[in-house]
């Protein structure tokens, strides 16, 4: 061919391959999502917006027609990402065969949470489920966890804020709270000594390698490209050499404990009603209990300090709910048992109307099994990682009206008892065959931590201001929540 022809031939080439590249993007641009391009989708957006995710997917799934987006981009599996309650149920419920963790979820948390029931799929999870479900039903354990309640409330906590009121001190409420929740979830689980309760003693080794553990882990999800936190776990370097480290901690401290409980029951000298105890007694592999009781430890201790710290703000934003509170806990027995806080289902729309805004689980993510459509007509792809997003759900105009960011109870009483709003609008504990075991468990604990503090106390901010709410496996507060505490009769 003369050089002309070839010059034709390679012109032809170029047009074509453009003419593919400008066919994708028109294709994914008629995705609802963020500004996608061939090869690199959404990459510049996203890193542009790493820090503030939680709200640019609000963003997004707020604009979309269906609240749901499809986010692709460059290092990362594609991800459908929804707000849409129908979609909600059909990924937890209706189809739920088909939307497990999957590999890419469990290889994010495998070192951490290794082969606990929140980190496995098919028949370990059956299985554990099928265990962890008949523990968390008996009424040995609820009234364990009403005694233990009134042990580290009333004999630990009210005296430290008595303390803290007289020397009128401020307290960091998220720290106080979060060992406090620490203090619980260990002598639940594993029967084990407490923690200091007071802030200002230094943090037990156990809870700082959880933190270390747990927020390195949320950072893998996050990052922009994964190979990154892989090519350094692979080199045994900086953030990934710290979780190791913070890893085998955890494991060498809970095997301990599993160890010489394993020796106090061969002895017959075990009479414990923690959840160790029963999972020893019930033959389990030794790697399973020590990952099972990591798995509770990290949901029961950051779960239910989170939540509270949002709702002691929130009360000292609204005094005028404050002031309701503070009357309905003055209706119930001063010795507060089981059926009182049934009672308090003022505290218990406070309390969800808090977690809607801000869930102590912003988001979770599933990985479908096979290729499926989505009940608002989005297509997903085998292999594609499904995430049903709390966060972005609790701020939806569609779900809750055109007040949906203002703080208001009241919309959990008009609907009935809260227990009635629809799971799948308000997936907090999860749904479905996975739906959180610990729910009731984790009631008790807030509603009765919350009503022993405000009869009796006052609990104010130290600085104005909106507290920034960071995403980690679990959700906190950033910089804590400092707070002067003050008796309230001495407010009379």
């Amino acid at each position: 061919m003369s050089l002309q022809q070839w010059f034709l031939v390679f012109l032809w080439m170029i047009l074509y391959i453009l003419y593919v590249i400008l066919s994708e993007f028109k294709r994914v641009s008629k995705l609802s999502g963020p500004p996608t391009f061939p090869v690199i989708g959404c990459l510049i957006s996203f890193y542009r917006n790493r820090h503030r995710l939680l709200d640019w997917y609000t963003e997004l799934l707020a604009k979309s027609a269906t609240n749901t987006i499809v986010v692709s981009r460059f290092g990362a599996r594609r991800t459908i990402v929804t707000a849409n309650p129908e979609n909600v149920e059909y990924i937890l419920k209706t189809n739920f065969n088909n939307f497990p963790k999957g590999k890419p979820f469990t290889e994010i948390l495998g070192d951490f949470l290794g082969y606990g029931i929140f980190n496995v799929d098919g028949e370990l999870w059956r299985s554990q489920r099928k265990m962890a479900s008949h523990e968390f039903s008996t009424n040995s354990l609820r009234e364990f966890v009403m005694n233990t309640l009134k042990d580290e409330v009333d004999n630990r906590l009210l005296p430290l804020m008595d303390s803290l009121a007289k020397s009128s001190e401020e307290v960091d409420l998220q720290e106080l709270l979060t060992r406090l929740a620490f203090n619980m979830i260990c002598k639940v689980s594993m029967g084990i000594d407490r923690c200091c309760l007071d802030p200002s003693s230094p943090a037990p080794p156990l809870a700082k390698a959880f933190d270390m553990a747990s927020e390195i882990s949320a950072r893998r999800g996050a990052a922009p490209l994964f190979i990154v936190w892989k090519i350094k776990k692979w080199l045994g370097i900086g953030s990934e050499r710290q979780l190791k480290d913070a890893v085998e901690l955890v494991r060498e401290y809970v095997e301990e404990i599993i160890h010489n409980k394993k020796m106090t029951v061969r002895q017959g000298e075990n009479d414990s009603q923690d959840l160790l105890s029963r999972l020893i007694a019930s033959g389990q592999e030794e790697e399973v209990i020590r990952d099972m009781a990591i798995s509770l430890i990290m949901a029961g201790r950051d779960t239910t300090s989170a939540a509270m710290v949002w709702l002691f703000w929130l009360i000292s934003c609204h005094q005028d709910i404050e002031q309701k509170l503070v009357k309905e806990t003055g209706l119930v027995s001063e010795d507060i048992d089981y059926e009182s806080l049934k009672e308090l289902r003022l505290l218990k729309a406070c309390i969800c109307e808090s977690m809607r805004l801000y869930p102590p689980v912003a988001w979770d993510s599933k990985h479908a099994a096979a290729d499926d459509l989505l009940p608002d007509g989005t297509a997903v792809q085998a292999g594609d990682r499904v995430t049903y997003f709390p966060y972005g759900m609790g701020r939806m105009e569609a779900l809750w009206g055109n007040d949906w960011f203002e703080f208001k109870p009241q919309r959990w009483l008009s609907q009935g008892e809260p227990d009635k709003v629809c799971p799948y609008k308000f997936p907090v504990f999860q749904a479905g065959p996975r739906v959180c075991l610990g729910k009731e468990m984790a009631f008790i604990q807030m509603k009765y931590v919350v009503a022993s503090v405000l009869r009796r106390y006052q609990i104010r901010p130290v600085r104005s201001g909106q507290p920034v709410f960071v995403p980690r496996l679990t959700a906190h507060m950033a910089g804590g929540l400092k707070v002067f505490v003050r008796r309230r009769e001495q407010l009379r």
